[in-house]
Formats: structure tokens, C-alpha cells, sequence
């Protein structure tokens, strides 16, 4: 299923979900807005968090404009579209691991910060690639 089709059928991508919640993918501005999250990129984070075996905290998902102005986020952000995730790390074996069961899945574009990974399926966006913050 592509885009947002596969979140539309049983009341939504989170009710099939095992690991995550609309909740936690939430713009803090905007209550409800983690139901704004592309369901393909919803079901490939699940399965990538059931292959790496450790939690996935969320320390970003949707964005609202205003919210992603306030957090300094560029023009046209993936999270402003419901394709992106920000997915904390401790340590470098954690984030490893992270990287790897995302790779497995399918995901192809990533940003690496110190203590966060940037992970984002967005169509408009080039794939197979990684940058650092």
C-alpha cells in the first residue's frame, strides 16, 4: 500500500501497529497531528524496531510549519509531510544497530546527530543518503 491509503482502512496505521503511538509522534503544537504520519513510513518503523530488538524513542515525528520554523527545521522538511522521524541513540552500538534494522526495511536516508538518528522515506526527497548534523 502506498502513502496514507494503508492508514485509512481499520481506523488508522496506529490500531496495527505494535511499537509506537500517533502520540509519540505528535508536533507539540498540535494535538492529534502524529495521525498526520505517512502509514508506510509508520509500518516500516514498526518492523525495523521489531528486527533491532531495543526501543525506539521518538524525539520528533510530525511537525507542524509553525513548529518546525521554531525548531530551526529547513524549508520543505520531511517531518512537515509526515515522512520523517527523529529517533534518539545513547550510545554507538545503539545507534548501529538502529541504523541497521532501518537499512533492512528499506530505508535509505538518514542523518546522523550525536544523540539522534533522522530517518525519512520522503518521495521528494534523494534517497541513499546519509548526513551528519
Amino acid at each position: 500500500m502506498k502513502g496514507r491509503t494503508a492508514g485509512l482502512i481499520g481506523g488508522g496505521v496506529f490500531a496495527v501497529v505494535t511499537w509506537f503511538t500517533a502520540g509519540e509522534f505528535a508536533s507539540p503544537d498540535l494535538e492529534g497531528s502524529g495521525n498526520n504520519m505517512d502509514s508506510t513510513f509508520i509500518y516500516m518503523l514498526d518492523s525495523a524496531r521489531t528486527i533491532a530488538g531495543i526501543p525506539f524513542v521518538i524525539n520528533s515525528g510530525y511537525r507542524s510549519e509553525p513548529h518546525n520554523r521554531y525548531v530551526n527545521g529547513v524549508l520543505g522538511s520531511a517531518h512537515t509531510k509526515g515522512h520523517a522521524a527523529d529517533i534518539k541513540v545513547t550510545n554507538s552500538n545503539e545507534r548501529k544497530i538502529i541504523l541497521e534494522s532501518l537499512q533492512e526495511v528499506g530505508f535509505n536516508s538518514f542523518g546522523i546527530g550525536r544523540n539522534f538518528i533522522h530517518v525519512d522515506n520522503d518521495p521528494s526527497k534523494p534517497a541513499d543518503v546519509i548526513w551528519l548534523y
